[in-house]
């Protein structure tokens, strides 16, 4: 399509983005010379206006004439009110000026909403008005929000890490965290639909012990015994290392993942991990661990009735009834819901299920918008 205007406009809430506001910003990123996206958010609705800025971008990153600028819009919402529309356009004005300040006015306005075509008058406009009836694309901010699972596919890589329910399992060595993990992201992903893609972030901290082990095996004298795992020093500065890379994966996983994200540990956990082989938890980690995304629910594997496999990367059988106490105290002192699950490796699946359903079935809780 050859550009027919010099300056559309997209207004929405984008609370959150989905497809159907791409496809607006689409038809008008075809349509004009340059695009203005201002995103407009009331305080007491529950994505950040910046994350909703944010995800706008990154999506429209490789069309440099797209425009995104965020407004913080508190106004009452009432079309009958001449100084409504007036408080609501001004700062429509405002976002404008601030996405793209040396463009040229307005000339046409992009929208799928029935207050399209006055609020393009209002910007002395043409108005282009697309799949009011969501027929194109059947999806609104409203039904994400109601239901974010059956909405999945409409939503971008960076809206779905927002959205994902990360799930924690953490356990005491050899307690069956990473096979509980395993087994609880199989059994979504079998579900099929939007969980087909359900992710799973392994241990961090396993893959630095194997690298950090071959290492010390490569240097070692070769006429004296090859390093163990007892052998192996640890410095915060490793603990550091594991919060942070394991915390990326997650990240990562997060936007490719299903609604549920299925992590085997996190920097959370690695407190105690750095307590357990440093004495003490530094202030790095702990502001690592502090600033995770949102955890949904921590599953903690008992370490009653799971013998020790000793798989040539443990070495602390010693130590699992304290660590197992120590993870108590840590999740009990936070926020975040947790169980500690019990009995056999089927007994314990069965449990995690049960828990995420309940998650699941509670929904998001995201407040309305304003007006």
């Amino acid at each position: 399509m050859s550009a027919r205007f010099r300056h559309g406009l997209v207004i929405g809430k984008f609370y959150p983005p989905h497809a159907g506001h791409h496809f607006l910003i689409r038809t008008a990123a075809d349509a004009c010379e340059r695009v203005t996206v201002v995103a407009m958010a009331a305080d007491v609705e529950s994505v950040p206006l910046a994350s909703r800025v944010q995800w706008l971008t990154e999506a429209w990153a490789g069309h440099p004439h797209v425009r995104v600028a965020g407004v913080t819009d508190n106004l009452e919402v009432d079309y009958d009110s001449a100084e409504v529309w007036a408080g609501h356009v001004a700062l429509m004005r405002q976002g404008v000026t601030a996405a793209a300040p040396t463009a040229p006015p307005v000339d046409a306005v992009f929208s799928s909403e029935p207050y399209g075509v006055e609020l393009a008058r209002r910007f002395d406009a043409a108005p282009v008005v697309l799949d009011q009836a969501r027929e194109t694309f059947a999806v609104s901010g409203t039904a994400v929000r109601a239901d974010p699972v059956a909405h999945w596919a409409a939503l971008e890589p960076p809206v779905r890490a927002w959205f994902s329910r990360r799930v924690v399992v953490l356990g005491a060595e050899s307690t069956g965290t990473t096979t509980l993990s395993r087994d609880l992201a199989e059994a979504l992903r079998a579900r099929g639909g939007p969980h087909a893609p359900t992710g799973w972030v392994p241990e961090y901290g396993r893959e630095l012990t194997i690298a950090k082990l071959a290492v010390a095996r490569a240097v070692a004298d070769p006429a004296g015994p090859a390093p163990t795992v007892f052998d192996l020093e640890w410095t915060d500065e490793d603990f550091e290392l594991v919060a942070r890379r394991q915390t990326a994966d997650e990240d990562r996983a997060a936007r490719a993942g299903g609604p549920v994200l299925v992590c085997d540990t996190d920097a959370l956990a690695t407190t105690v991990w750095q307590e357990r082989y440093r004495g003490a938890t530094t202030a790095a980690v702990h502001e690592l661990a502090a600033a995770l995304p949102p955890r949904a629910l921590y599953l903690l594997t008992s370490d009653q009735g799971v013998p020790f496999d000793d798989d040539g990367l443990r070495d602390g059988e010693h130590l699992r009834p304290w660590m197992t106490d120590r993870f108590r105290e840590v999740l009990t002192t936070g926020r975040t819901p947790w169980l500690e699950l019990t009995g056999d490796r089927t007994d314990r699946l069965g449990q995690a299920l049960a828990a995420v359903d309940r998650l699941l079935v509670t929904g998001w809780g995201l407040a309305a918008p304003l007006g």
